[in-house]
């Protein structure tokens, strides 16, 4: 009998929970998994040896110089390379034009000097379009580097009358003709210059003097570059452009008001007609 007893007390306490079950009330909630954090992207530091390689790309040139300081400069290699083809030949009348070919060389990079005063032109949609923004106090030299077999050109941007960085178009061929894209590209510079920060299109390698970006622009421009720096006043440009930067131009009269009656970035023009008309009218225009 107590066994029968503990057995049908057993039963209407689970015939209960069935029946408050079965009224609605609810199961406790699954405890939610935990999401695993993303990977905390691990960017290798710079070293020694590879900071050294990274350092030529300046040259002769330092962060600092005036225009006139990176022209001279400029000049003086010029002078040197130009001497070399006169010293070669005896025929005055070619050491005459050669001398004239010097002249022009160091002209023309003089004339190339332009600052970004709000006036648009052909480097506003060119290979440096993303290097330099208009009425921030920046300005820019440019130079085609001919030497040793190379044919790379040399930009250099100046905030503030002040060199701080200089972007350099590489010549193409250093990657093989079939395999011109960003994964070889990607091999090519860390190979030179060691792993670094590596993005869709670039590969960046930060040090306290100078950053050193890898850019590639082979389906833009079907080219390739690298970009040194003066990280402080690329920071402090940063800022300055975000204040200096023109307003955005407000969106249509007539597809704002589409899009916010709607709710959406796909209007239905027919569902929204009244808005439309209403900012029509409101424009002077509509039925008369």
């Amino acid at each position: 009998m107590r066994r029968l007893s503990s057995f049908l007390i057993a039963a209407s306490l689970l015939g209960g929970s069935s029946f408050a079950l079965a009224k609605g009330e609810k199961k406790p909630a699954k405890t939610a998994k935990k999401e695993k954090a993303p990977k905390k992207k691990v960017i290798p530091p710079v070293t020694a040896e590879y900071k050294k390689k990274l350092a030529v790309n300046l040259a002769s040139f330092k962060f600092g110089m005036s225009k006139d300081e990176v022209i001279a400069n400029l000049s003086k290699a010029i002078d040197e390379q130009w001497e070399e083809k006169i010293k070669a030949t005896t025929d005055i009348t070619l050491k005459d034009r050669l001398r004239k070919d010097k002249k022009a060389e160091v002209a023309r990079i003089s004339r190339s000097y332009l600052t970004f005063d709000g006036k648009k032109g052909g480097w506003d949609v060119s290979i440096v379009e993303e290097e330099f923004a208009h009425n921030t106090g920046e300005s820019m030299l440019e130079k085609w580097e001919n030497t040793d077999g190379k044919n790379n050109r040399r930009f250099f941007f100046f905030h503030d009358g002040k060199l701080y960085k200089m972007f350099i178009q590489l010549d193409v061929s250093i990657l093989p003709e079939d395999k011109r894209n960003f994964d070889t590209f990607k091999g090519v510079m860390t190979n030179a210059y060691g792993p670094g920060d590596v993005e869709t299109d670039r590969i960046t390698w930060r040090t306290p003097e100078f950053d050193v970006r890898a850019m590639d622009k082979l389906k833009s421009y079907g080219a390739v570059a690298l970009v040194i720096e003066d990280p402080r006043v690329k920071n402090e440009l940063v800022a300055i452009r975000e204040a200096k930067a023109p307003p955005k131009k407000e969106m249509n009269a007539v597809i704002k008001a589409v899009v916010d009656a709607d709710g959406t970035d796909k209007p239905n023009v027919q569902q929204n007609g009244g808005a439309v008309d209403a900012v029509i009218k409101a424009q002077g225009g509509g039925k008369k």
